[in-house]
């Protein structure tokens, strides 16, 4: 579950953010969060993951080691990836595409793609709907490749 901040930074503002034609039981106060400040998943050796859901989207702030490889996948969801620091090459439908600090991909529901990070970089998504498979604690692509491939080597070692 996500932590919110208990002491959201506010001030009274009478008359402001209000849509008065919009009854005050349907209208809701925005929650509040600081993203590095959610638990921290190890997802694989050299891939970290903290995120948040809510009610129609997710958003997750990856940390990639140089190195870190997401496995060819997709999802039924939109995906927007922004690359804030590092460098990553993206594979998607026969091309490859070099995103770096700064620069966005938006990815429609079902396409194929994979990420190889040749630095170490934050890339944050969004992802709309939001991900029920993580709430339900289905593991990522990057995890299952790497519960795959360790599986695999323990089983080669055996005689």
């Amino acid at each position: 579950m996500a932590q919110t901040l208990s002491t959201l930074p506010s001030e009274p503002a009478p008359g402001r953010g209000v849509i008065p034609h919009i009854s005050s039981h349907l209208a809701a106060m925005p929650s509040f969060f600081e993203l590095d400040k959610q638990p921290m998943e190890q997802v694989t050796p050299l891939i970290f993951r903290q995120y948040v859901h809510g009610t129609e989207g997710s958003i997750v702030k990856w940390t990639f080691k140089k190195g870190a490889v997401v496995p060819l996948h997709h999802q039924p969801h939109e995906q927007l990836t922004w690359i804030t620091q590092g460098r990553c090459e993206v594979f998607s439908q026969g091309r490859k595409f070099v995103m770096t600090a700064g620069t966005f991909m938006l990815f429609p529901p079902n396409v194929p793609h994979e990420f190889h990070c040749t630095e170490d970089t934050v890339n944050i998504d969004f992802f709309a709907p939001r991900r029920q498979d993580w709430i339900d604690g289905v593991q990522p692509p990057s995890a299952q490749a790497s519960a795959q491939a360790a599986a695999q080597a323990q089983a080669e070692k055996r005689p």
